[in-house]
């Protein structure tokens, strides 16, 4: 493809236009027009830019880059080929964006168009930068395959988000424990796995609220679920308390993608003023806009009602006051599984350091360890799988 041709047809895109904004693809775009400019200093410029660009973007040619960059992209094309249908326009027109990208990672070569611009005198130059090493993408028809099978954007690429104001922030490597590393809690883990199998096998489900003391794992339980096993389209994004404001919004751009969604409130609760507890309350009650099929609240709290009150709060002068307050307790009760955790019994305690001290290979006694965890806990109040995790771990092992 000549020059100024693959210029102005990156230039052009359409389907795939927002990969222009990419500091990668922008800086290629700024080493075509130097080049076309027959500017050949700043074309130079602009190449060892855009290879230091790639290198820290981990890719070792611009071809890879592209192929993962085009995966990543939420595009109308890709969303239509997710849901098994097809646009002919659509699909000619993200054919032709695809062919421009294409040659731009393949057949262009940079280090000939530098060498016949600057000439002979900039060889010892251009040999000493790293090379362009062209790659070509795969056929066009693959690019569609991968959309229908695994998805096109963000949600296609990671599993776990974060929801901040109003951006979703991608976590590659999400803390999600295994079964073997939750302790007790069994009957409660079984509801909230069955809850979400529920939205996976896609039943409208209940909005969940764990709630109990601290320690007991009810955020492990939840973050637990992206280590289950078939659960492939299941997606977490954990919601900052910044975020609860844009939750409506965030909701619109979920419905009708394919992958099931849980949208993460930890550590709950809300000041008597905080104007967070009417988005929520609304969401959870069922406004004119109705909740997404494919999505779902998990929120946990140390706290069963959820909005603060003071003394002070129910020795006000309002004519209505036992009204207003338990409308501001009821938040929880929106929440169709209400799921306590409450600390442990002596006799669980127990056998949670047991099981705890054997994978340790604790070397004491059953009558010593008991006693030593039994003075743990009068120290260190709140029988919990956290209290008993940090007492194995005081015993210097």
């Amino acid at each position: 493809m000549e020059l100024d041709t693959l210029y102005y047809r990156l230039k052009s895109l359409t389907v795939f236009r927002p990969l222009l904004s990419d500091p990668v693809l922008a800086e290629a775009l700024e080493l075509l027009r130097s080049l076309r400019k027959e500017k050949g200093k700043a074309a130079l410029e602009h190449w060892a830019e855009l290879v230091s660009l790639l290198q820290r973007a981990g890719a070792l040619a611009l071809g890879p880059w592209l192929w993962e960059a085009l995966l990543a992209l939420d595009n109308p094309w890709g969303r239509l080929a997710e849901e098994g249908r097809t646009d002919p326009a659509l699909a000619s027109a993200a054919r032709r964006d695809y062919e421009a990208l294409a040659a731009l990672a393949g057949d262009f070569d940079a280090r000939e168009a530098l060498g016949a611009l600057l000439g002979d005198a900039w060889g010892e130059v251009l040999r000493d930068l790293p090379a362009w090493q062209g790659e070509p993408l795969p056929p066009f028809e693959t690019l569609g395959e991968e959309y229908r099978k695994e998805g096109c954007g963000p949600f296609a690429r990671c599993q776990a988000f974060l929801w901040a104001g109003r951006k979703l922030v991608p976590v590659p490597h999400p803390d999600a424990p295994g079964a073997k590393e939750l302790m007790g809690y069994r009957r409660q883990r079984r509801q909230v796995e069955d809850n979400t199998r529920a939205l996976l096998a896609g039943k409208r489900v209940n909005n969940i609220l764990l709630f109990g003391d601290s320690g007991t794992g009810k955020s492990a339980t939840v973050k637990s679920l992206l280590s289950l096993p078939r659960t492939g389209d299941l997606r977490l994004i954990e919601v900052e308390k910044t975020g609860v404001a844009s939750m409506p919004e965030l909701m619109r751009t979920l419905s009708g993608r394919r992958q099931k969604f849980i949208l993460f409130l930890d550590d709950l609760s809300f000041d008597k003023d905080d104007l967070n507890y009417s988005v929520l309350k609304t969401i959870l009650e069922g406004g004119l806009e109705p909740r997404p099929d494919n999505t779902a609240i998990y929120a946990t709290s140390n706290r069963r009602n959820l909005v603060r009150q003071t003394i002070s709060d129910r020795q006000g002068d309002e004519m209505d006051l036992s009204e207003t307050i338990q409308e501001k307790t009821a938040l929880a009760d929106r929440f169709g599984l209400r799921i306590p955790y409450l600390s442990l019994t002596k006799a669980e305690y127990l056998e949670l350091v047991d099981a705890l001290a054997k994978k340790a290979r604790v070397k004491m006694g059953p009558e010593e360890l008991h006693a030593a965890a039994m003075a743990w806990d009068v120290r260190h109040p709140g029988r919990s799988p956290r209290s008993a995790h940090q007492f194995i771990a005081s015993l210097g092992l």
